[in-house]
């Protein structure tokens, strides 16, 4: 293992005194790498009867998340338990109200309940780090609801230093990109539906084996709106005609292309004013 740079050291051994304060954790987890590292330090620090990974198999979560998740935990001989969330069946979820996260959180924690009463020792843990405190995250209400807790956030790890830690515990997931789920590529107020849901998947999919690995597909009811990094909008003109064909065959009437590029959390502009006057 390659020598680590002094700042990560040191915090890593906040992280190390977090879990050995701990008896053992059961990890929100989702295949993304907050949440991978935060479940890969339980195992490392707590031990692996005293590590539990829990992932909801939901119709909002990629499968290729979902095997990646599989993945990691078989490679790191980690416990992992599947639960299976219906937020699609809970009506203030699917109308996508700007606080719909939320209501998915809300699903998990609650849902985790059965896997703590297994191991009613065990800390929750999610994957919420540092940086996360800036943006527009209804779901940490729901987190302080059902008192989870965030060893990234509490040890004050930003994104970039939980990539380099992961890095150097060569985590495979360590430079992925981000995969927030399915249901933030539909603008607030546009319903979530299963089959938005599946036409998202399937188009992203589609466009990585293409070659854009780092893709958003905003789903506007009959259209999609593709959000690939600026410097490969060229790339992507390119090909648009050929995008389009594919996007009607999954049932787009039409394949538009954001001009200004990929922006994370591009959707919660449109909230931005309701947000400010609610905090």
């Amino acid at each position: 293992m390659p020598e680590i740079a002094e700042n990560l050291a040191l915090t890593l051994n906040k992280l190390e005194k977090w879990y050995s304060q701990r008896k053992g954790s059961i990890v929100a987890f989702s295949g993304g790498i907050d949440s991978t590292l935060v479940l890969f330090l339980a195992r490392k620090y707590q031990g692996k009867s005293n590590a539990i990974g829990v992932i909801s198999n939901s119709e909002s979560l990629k499968k290729k998340d979902f095997e990646l998740a599989q993945s990691v935990c078989r490679d790191f001989d980690i416990h992992l338990e599947v639960i299976k969330t219906n937020e699609l069946e809970d009506e203030r979820y699917n109308r996508n109200p700007v606080d719909r996260c939320y209501f998915c959180k809300e699903h998990l924690y609650s849902d985790l309940s059965k896997i703590v009463e297994k191991y009613p020792d065990f800390d929750v843990l999610n994957g919420t780090n540092f940086d996360d405190f800036g943006d527009y995250r209804p779901g940490l209400k729901a987190a302080a609801k059902f008192r989870i807790n965030s060893p990234m956030a509490d040890c004050e790890v930003s994104k970039e230093e939980l990539r380099q830690i992961a890095r150097y515990f060569n985590l495979p997931n360590w430079d992925k990109p981000a995969s927030p789920c399915l249901s933030s590529r539909i603008p607030y107020h546009h319903a979530v539906t299963n089959k938005k849901l599946r036409q998202i998947e399937d188009a992203e999919n589609m466009l990585n084996e293409m070659g854009f690995s780092n893709v958003r597909v905003r789903h506007y009811d009959t259209y999609g709106k593709i959000e690939v990094p600026k410097e490969e909008l060229a790339q992507l003109f390119l090909l648009q005609d050929k995008v389009t064909k594919k996007f009607s065959a999954l049932g787009f009437e039409e394949c538009v292309i954001d001009t200004e590029g990929l922006v994370s959390g591009k959707l919660n502009r449109a909230i931005k004013d309701v947000v400010s006057k609610s905090n």
